[in-house]
């Protein structure tokens, strides 16, 4: 798109301007859609996300047995001969406790990574439309930053003992920062831009303008954040439930299950390694596809 005809470009100065962008948002859904189908590793690692999601969803149904029903007579049976994937250390089955695994860790995450980006979205909107504060919240957030996601769990573990309501707590707080700084960046963009001065004019409130012109033109840069951070909070809320913050017994999730199944490691692997490898397969396939999504949304890398 040349500077004539890019409604982006300083010398747009009206309203219409973003209204032709928002018409043509489904073309560029559709080039970003062609891209992603193009791309084989962005195609697998969407099956395994969308298998990942079926799996967690539908975990009840799909699950052989009790995911919490002991079975000494089984206890660390090999892959073949108690199930397909064998057992763990208390004789369940290894295929339903991946399953409700796979379901509390994406539950953890999702609620985690939509309480961070939600806080965070509203703080980065607020620092981006109002210069006046955005020192101070900006400050907060550079605080917020220097503290690691596993301190911040080991924290809150200390106060309200552990288990998933310490490690989504901890994921939020250090999911907050991180959306501010990207959602304030990409606000400051978008508000240099002609038809913003124009929206003001007209006696748009506040709040219609951040949601009407602000925040659709910055969606591109949030989904691609949204979709990498998630497989980041994954691999640390495992990493917490393996320190034994998070899930407590018998709550079956992926991080715990590959802790458990390390004092089996030499004679029983499939205990630790199987959840290990679920999720490395899950993180993978999210920053694979937040990768593509990246180059895909960004009209400089697509070219």
């Amino acid at each position: 798109m040349s500077s004539s005809t890019n409604p982006f470009q300083p010398g747009a100065a009206t309203v219409e301007a973003a209204v032709s962008v928002a018409a043509a948002t489904p073309a560029r859904r559709k080039s970003v859609l062609r891209m992603l189908l193009s791309d084989v590793g962005a195609c697998i690692a969407l099956a395994i996300v969308v298998l990942a999601v079926f799996a967690a969803v539908f975990a009840p149904w799909l699950a052989p047995t009790d995911p919490y029903g002991n079975d000494l007579a089984n206890m660390l049976k090999p892959p073949g001969e108690a199930g397909l994937l064998g057992a763990d250390g208390q004789g369940r089955n290894m295929i339903t406790r991946l399953l409700f695994g796979l379901r509390t860790t994406l539950l953890m995450g999702s609620v985690s990574v939509l309480v961070g980006c939600l806080i965070g979205g509203i703080i980065g909107f607020t620092a981006a439309y109002y210069p006046i504060v955005s020192g101070v919240l900006m400050r907060l957030m550079d605080v917020l930053l220097s503290f690691p996601a596993i301190l911040f769990g080991l924290a809150i573990a200390a106060i309200f003992g552990p288990g998933l309501t310490a490690v989504i707590i901890a994921l939020s707080i250090a999911t907050v920062p991180l959306m501010a700084r990207v959602v304030r960046g990409s606000a400051l963009v978008v508000l240099q831009q002609g038809y913003i001065e124009a929206a003001r004019s007209l006696g748009l409130s506040d709040l219609r303008i951040i949601m009407r012109y602000v925040l659709p033109n910055c969606l591109s840069a949030l989904f691609v954040f949204v979709t990498l951070r998630f497989g980041q909070v994954i691999l640390l809320g495992a990493a917490l439930s393996f320190l034994g913050l998070g899930a407590q017994p018998p709550t079956a999730e992926l991080g715990a299950m590959a802790a458990d199944g390390r004092n089996f490691l030499f004679f029983a692997p499939h205990v630790s390694v199987l959840p290990s490898l679920l999720i490395f397969a899950v993180v993978l396939a999210f920053n694979v596809l937040g990768d593509v999504l990246r180059d895909a949304l960004d009209p400089k890398l697509r070219k």
